[in-house]
């Protein structure tokens, strides 16, 4: 996992698509110090930037679910088993005493890390940004009450969990698509193209049967928890959809990754 993580944190285009998260919830709190959005106008959390800087970092998590971090997310698991095998080091790897299962799962897990930095940085930055803009102070929920600075950085933190726990069940999609290929451009373009059109066909009201099982269906539930008391179904029923698809993904995965013939 350590050898695994290095390689991601050392790839320039990590470190530059790190730098782009980082950059929306600076432009989303500037563009919001310079003209101040009218209520219901805009992303989820926008209007209320004015009444807490912290709502910096719940719109930047709101405006980047749909495709700068899956884009992200893509970007990572097709690097995992496809760019190896593209660039021929893959059979190298393979040669190491170490089970193939071990080694898929440890290239998941530091993927996830990365994922779970890279929302860490957007909300982080957010917090941060939203903090110098427009200050600390008691957090206005959706439901009406207040909630001290500590208690709605908490909730901030919850957000950042579940995202990243939304963020996975795409990543296990991404490993399986990654073991299919051996170019990860590919890989990259299929996993986008899975979640957008599970985007499309959720908002689609001819399919509304399937929207539930869906992972764009929850991954704004977080919004929730900035509910008082807290709507903690809609997050549940997500989680629940998201553990489907990693433990689907991964055992997918793994039994093609077993069985396949590794030539490069």
């Amino acid at each position: 996992m350590r050898s695994e993580m290095g390689l991601i944190a050392s790839r320039r285009r990590n470190q530059i698509g790190i730098l782009i998260l980082a950059a929306v919830p600076i432009v989303i709190a500037f563009a919001v110090r310079q003209a101040a959005p009218d209520p219901g106008v805009g992303p989820a959390f926008l209007a209320d930037i004015t009444t807490n800087g912290m709502f910096v970092a719940l719109t930047a998590l709101t405006v980047q679910m749909p495709l700068f971090l899956p884009l992200a997310v893509a970007a990572v698991s097709g690097d995992a088993l496809a760019g190896e095998a593209g660039s021929g080091t893959l059979r190298y790897v393979l040669t190491v005493p170490v089970g193939r299962t071990r080694l898929l799962l440890a290239k998941y897990l530091a993927a996830l890390a990365g994922v779970l930095f890279a929302v860490l940085v957007v909300a982080g930055t957010g917090v941060l940004v939203g903090l110098l803009l427009f200050g600390a102070g008691p957090v206005p929920t959706l439901s009406g009450f207040e909630l001290t600075y500590a208690q709605g950085l908490w909730r901030v933190v919850l957000a950042v969990g579940y995202a990243t726990a939304a963020l996975a069940a795409v990543l296990a999609i991404g490993m399986l698509v990654s073991s299919l290929t051996e170019q990860p451009i590919a890989a990259m373009i299929a996993v986008v193209i899975v979640t957008m059109t599970m985007q499309i066909i959720g908002a689609l009201p001819q399919m509304e049967a399937v929207h539930p099982f869906l992972i764009p269906t929850h991954w704004m539930a977080f919004a929730d928890l900035f509910r008082e008391p807290v709507f903690t179904e809609p997050m549940l029923a997500g989680l629940r959809v998201f553990a489907v698809y990693v433990a689907l993904g991964l055992a997918a995965a793994l039994w093609r990754f077993r069985t396949r013939d590794v030539t490069s």
